[in-house]
């Protein structure tokens, strides 16, 4: 498998990355970005967290591109 695209989290609170999974396209890591920030609001509900807003400590969510630059996902 060549280079590939990246799902990657960052938690807030323990200002730390963690590898999440793979993809091979841009759009699959991007739709399993977006189940992964519902799964995020399930456990670290907007309400009590802040959500994703910059002040919020909800754990983020970024794409990684085959060349190791990065994005935020945004709900």
């Amino acid at each position: 498998m060549g280079k590939s695209w990246a799902l990657i989290g960052f938690d807030t609170l323990a200002n730390e990355w963690y590898e999440v999974s793979f993809f091979e396209r841009e759009a699959e890591a991007a739709r399993a970005g977006l189940m992964q920030l519902q799964e995020i609001e399930k456990t670290q509900p907007t309400v009590t967290s802040g959500g994703q807003a910059d002040y919020g400590i909800q754990d983020r969510v970024y794409i990684q591109r085959p060349d190791g630059t990065r994005y935020r996902l945004l709900p």
